[in-house]
């Protein structure tokens, strides 16, 4: 049986808490926190959520975090667990801003946000290969959407396609055979 947060003051810490575990990553740590350890949601509700997340403007996360909120509160929740994601780490990135300015020449810097882009990667990466079992509920089954997203990682990794292209074409056409094959 799926667990609820107990207040209002609980979604907000459970965001808060998400959001300062992950800089630039922290949808693999959505998953592991709503997923295993709040047990808010199974796999496949998370995969769901995230499918609408990314259609939507704005960041992922995010967009999960209001609708995770609205789930259990309304409109109060989301906007509750929005600023749960938001607050914290805004004023992290401030702070960032200001270190940043007097240390964007030195070396060191610029070699550790290089070190943060590849962690990220790494994270988003063990996320993906986490949420594989959920995709043989998936319309488009797992060695489709598998073929999917090799083909997005060799279009913008390898051949620098640009993203919103690569949106376009592999993300219309998954949801045009999603479509498809929902109809049948």
């Amino acid at each position: 049986m799926l667990n609820r947060p107990d207040s209002l003051a609980h979604l907000f810490l459970a965001f808060t808490r998400l959001a300062l575990q992950g800089f630039g990553g922290v949808l693999a740590v959505a998953q592991r926190e709503l997923v295993e350890r709040l047990n808010w949601m199974t796999k496949e509700e998370f995969v769901e959520m995230l499918s609408i997340a990314q259609v939507l403007p704005g960041p992922n996360v995010v967009n999960l975090s209001m609708m995770v909120g609205d789930r259990f509160f309304g409109l109060r929740g989301a906007v509750v667990a929005l600023a749960g994601m938001l607050a914290a780490p805004a004023v992290i990135v401030l702070a960032l801003a200001v270190a940043y300015d007097q240390l964007s020449g030195h070396p060191m810097a610029v070699n550790a946000l290089r070190c943060i882009g590849t962690v990220s990667a790494g994270l988003i990466l063990a996320t993906g290969f986490k949420l594989l079992p959920a995709l043989k509920k998936s319309p488009l089954g797992r060695p489709l959407a598998l073929g999917l997203a090799i083909a997005a990682f060799v279009l913008i990794g390898l051949l620098r396609w640009p993203l919103i292209g690569v949106l376009a074409l592999l993300g219309g056409g998954g949801m045009l055979i999603a479509w498809w094959r929902l109809r049948q």
